[in-house]
């Protein structure tokens, strides 16, 4: 099923000053919502927080009655061996299929693995394309 490839990520937008990542991450610790993914892309005065977590809809929630912009973008997740050419791999057959990655961000997991989250274009495309390419998708980052 495509739904158990996709996983949720939450996208906080934010000014870029001192103090607002501490905002954000004390609504997440007040409610015991753990972060297992994340990323900050700024653009000058302001950033994108992006984070997958392990209560998105409560995140979500918090979040919100916090007054923080925030929404959910469905991302995949691969695992791959953390070694040199994996993400090649993916990107080239990805870009090979007119697929355009908007935007990647990955971490070592340990035991030789790396987690990659990408975000497409055309997920259900990218779905079909690494699959065939014998991909192994993660649906939930633990």
């Amino acid at each position: 099923m495509k739904e158990e490839r996709i996983i949720k990520q939450l996208s906080v937008f934010a000014e870029n000053k001192p103090g607002r990542l501490a905002s954000v991450t004390e609504k997440l610790y007040e409610n015991d919502i753990n972060i297992r993914a994340f990323t900050i892309a700024e653009a000058g005065d302001f950033g994108i927080i992006r984070m997958v977590v392990d209560k998105t809809d409560l995140a979500y929630k918090i979040l919100k009655e916090a007054g923080f912009t925030v929404s959910i973008t469905d991302v995949l997740a691969v695992e791959v061996s953390d070694e040199p050419g994996s993400l090649y791999s993916i990107a080239k057959a990805l870009g090979n299929a007119g697929i355009n990655i908007e935007y990647v961000y990955a971490f070592t997991s340990g035991k030789h693995k790396a987690l990659i989250i990408l975000r497409v274009d055309n997920i259900d495309e990218a779905i079909r394309v690494l699959e065939n390419e014998g991909v192994l998708f993660k649906g939930k980052i633990e």
